[in-house]
Order: structure tokens, then C-alpha cells, then sequence
């Protein structure tokens, strides 16, 4: 297959394609796949470990089902999480052997598909991440290209149109089995709430599946920006244009719109526009906030991240200090890693905020009975900066003076 790939096929079209979907392999390292990434149980309840106590069985059972195409996934859960800028995100849990089926299939097809797509196409593709997207913005701002369209498709995952998705997977696919089983997936029923309805549109967001069909759908899209000469950085469905005037910005974007409604898509009225980002307050990509040649975390971001450290700072927690910066840091941690690129000042009002939250829970195991303090004036004095840094805690502002060193040589 790889080799054909490299070669191409015949027509451009893949026949036989569903023998390796069954493949007890790659059923094998499908599994693999989905218990790395944990998730819950489906409709089913079953649970990745009741999966796996009888995991032979279960695979023999899907490779039978898939083969005999008498395989029918079931009901996706509905369940919300909450989004950085405020509301809750649907999402779709798939039962545990339907994710299965879906990484198997992914297995297979993505590689065909990851062969023709656009270079500045970044978001759930192999060896590509939200770091290179944003590394590439960062390198065409400094280029000189200032004139950004900040782009927001409004429901985007909601509203691609079965039909014509499967019209785009069939230019490439011709094996009427695969294509049955992916559009089995699009049309799964959604059980919310013990009611069952089945979606008209769209790719279910929670789906192993659906990152890769969203890709596929504004594939042409990015083709033709770049035809038409424009600079446009997409993940998944955030995407900015990046441009030298004011004129190409607008002009960019009317061009996006076309393409977009010709796909049945919509672009958020209020969400997207053309800004300048030499001045406030900029646009926003991938949890970054650009202005003014530099880089801040958005403001959700930060919030996302104090309610975090919050949750680990309450005044009545009753283990000792050293247990406390320990989950602190494993936050601190993972958070400085994707944000380390920002600007210093970010760092240090955050680091004052921790200290300032040790400090209160500090002072109100000391101060038993009394009122209780707020971790400022003597208190400040009691515990200065140097004793949390002796406590081993991670310091944001330190660390990225580090990384600032480290990369300067």
C-alpha cells in the first residue's frame, strides 16, 4: 500500500480497501490506540478494561462482522463539556468497539488522504501539531504579513453535509464497503438524555473518525487558497490568512467566503475578521493571543488554568505543602510547555497569584482560631518568594527566562 501510494493507483481510485480494515492486526493496534487514549463507555457501558478482559473474543467478533458487513454501529452518548470562552461543546461518545472499528479504519484510509493534503494544513495529522501551526505564524507575521483575517466557520463540525462528504472520500475511494461503513458512522444515531435522534449533517465531534473527515472536507479549500496565492494556517476548523495589506486581507476573504458557501459552509458574522496585528487587541489562534509583535495565552486559557490551580489551592486542604506543589507543578508543568512562547509579563502575574494562594493556606494552618488571612502584608514577609522556591515549586517566570537563554544559545 505504501508503495502504491508512492506510485499512485490506477484512476487515482482505491478498490480494495475493506481486507485491511478487518485485518486482525490492525483490529489489534486499533485497540492499542483507543486505550491510549482513555474516554468513557458508550450507550453499552462497557468500559475500556471490560474490553480488554475478553479482547481476543471481541476482536474475532468485530473481523467476522466487518468481513460479513452485517457490522452496525451503535447509538452515540451525548455528553457537553465546557468550552474556554464560556457555554459547553456537544460531544459524542462512541462505544468502545465502534472506536475500535473507527481506528481501524482511520488506520487504512488515513494514509491515502495524508498523502494530497496542503502543507499548512496542521490539525490531527501525523507529525504535524498545534506548535508547527503556530511556529508558522509566527514566522510569516515576522515576514511582514500583519494583515490577518481571523477566521471562525461557524458550527463547522455540525454542518458538513453527508452527501457531499461522501462525494469527497469517494474521489479517492472506490471500495463500496468502506464506504458504507464510513457513512454507517456519519449517520450513527444520538442518544441524549434517553432520547434517540439521528443527525441530517455533520461529523460527530468525539468521533476517532471525524478529525480525519473534516480534513477531507475543506481539502479543496486549502488547495485553492494556495492557488490563489493567499497565506492561510489552518487547524481543524480555526484558521487564519495571513497577508501584506489591508486590500489582499479583504480580498482573501471574500475569496474564502465563496469557497465556502460553495461547500455549503457558513463564516460567524461577528466572529470573523480582518485585523491589524501591530495594534490591539489583534486576533487569536490555537489558545495564543497576537498583538503588537508579541504573544499572550488568551484570557480563557489563563482562566482555564487558575480554575485548575484553584481546585488545588483551597484553603481546607489538609496535606502537607510539599504534596500540594507536587499537583501544582504537574499542572505548571504541561501548561508552561505550550505557552512558553508568550510574553514574560503573563508568566510573572500568575506566579505572584500561586504564591499568593500557598501563602493564605499557609497562613490559616498558622493562624488557628483567628481571623482568617489573605495571604499578603506579614505574611509576604513570613514566606518570602525564596521559601516556595526552596519548596521546590515551578516558577513560570523562571523557567522561561531559561527557555528564552536556552534558545538564544
Amino acid at each position: 500500500m505504501l508503495e502504491a501510494l508512492e506510485r499512485g493507483v490506477k484512476g487515482g481510485k482505491w478498490h480494495s480497501l475493506i481486507d485491511k480494515v478487518y485485518q486482525s492486526g490492525n483490529l489489534i493496534d486499533a485497540w492499542e490506540q483507543v486505550k491510549k487514549n482513555h474516554g468513557g463507555s458508550g450507550v453499552d457501558k462497557m468500559t475500556l478494561h471490560q474490553f480488554s478482559e475478553h479482547l481476543s473474543s471481541r476482536v474475532e467478533t468485530l473481523q467476522k462482522q466487518v468481513q460479513e458487513g452485517s457490522y452496525e454501529p451503535l447509538p452515540v452518548r451525548r455528553a457537553y463539556i465546557p468550552k474556554l470562552g464560556g457555554g459547553r461543546r456537544p460531544l459524542g461518545i462512541p462505544a468502545v468497539k465502534d472506536r475500535v472499528v473507527q481506528a481501524a479504519l482511520r488506520n487504512v484510509i488515513e494514509p491515502i488522504f495524508e498523502n494530497q493534503f496542503d502543507e499548512n494544513s496542521y490539525g490531527f495529522r501525523p507529525g504535524r501539531g498545534c506548535k508547527d501551526a503556530l511556529r508558522e505564524v509566527d514566522r510569516l507575521l515576522k515576514a511582514g504579513k500583519t494583515w490577518v483575517v481571523d477566521v471562525d466557520i461557524e458550527a463547522y463540525f455540525d454542518s458538513i453535509p453527508f452527501d457531499t462528504l461522501m462525494d469527497e472520500v469517494a474521489e479517492r475511494i472506490a471500495d463500496g464497503r468502506v464506504l458504507k461503513l464510513i457513512e454507517g458512522f456519519l449517520r450513527q444515531g444520538i442518544l441524549e438524555e434517553m432520547k434517540l435522534w439521528l443527525p441530517e449533517k455533520g461529523a460527530p465531534q468525539g468521533a476517532v473518525i471525524s478529525p480525519l473527515l473534516a480534513n477531507i472536507y475543506l481539502h479543496s479549500v486549502d488547495r485553492k487558497m494556495r492557488e490563489a496565492g493567499y497565506q492561510m494556517i489552518r487547524y481543524a476548523d480555526d484558521m487564519v490568512i495571513l497577508c501584506d495589506s489591508r486590500d489582499e486581507a479583504d480580498a482573501a476573504l471574500a475569496v474564502l467566503r465563496q469557497l465556502l458557501e460553495h461547500k455549503q459552509l457558513r463564516l460567524h458574522p461577528k466572529k470573523t475578521k480582518v485585523v491589524d496585528a501591530t495594534q490591539r487587541p489583534g486576533f487569536q489562534f490555537l489558545g495564543y493571543n497576537f498583538f503588537e509583535g508579541k504573544r499572550y495565552p488568551r484570557k480563557p486559557s489563563v482562566d482555564k488554568l487558575r480554575e485548575q490551580i484553584r481546585k488545588r489551592t483551597r484553603r481546607k486542604r489538609s496535606d502537607n505543602l510539599k504534596t500540594i506543589i507536587e499537583s501544582l507543578n504537574k499542572v505548571l508543568h504541561g501548561w508552561f510547555n505550550y505557552f512558553k512562547h508568550s510574553s514574560s509579563y503573563a508568566f510573572e502575574t500568575i506566579d505572584r497569584w500561586i504564591r499568593y494562594r500557598l501563602r493564605c493556606i499557609l497562613s490559616k494552618r498558622r493562624g488557628k482560631g483567628r481571623k482568617r488571612r489573605r495571604g499578603r502584608g506579614v505574611d509576604h514577609l513570613r514566606w518570602p518568594n525564596d521559601y516556595f522556591r526552596a519548596q521546590n515549586l515551578f516558577i513560570l517566570h523562571e523557567a522561561h527566562v531559561c527557555a528564552r537563554r536556552s534558545r538564544a544559545g
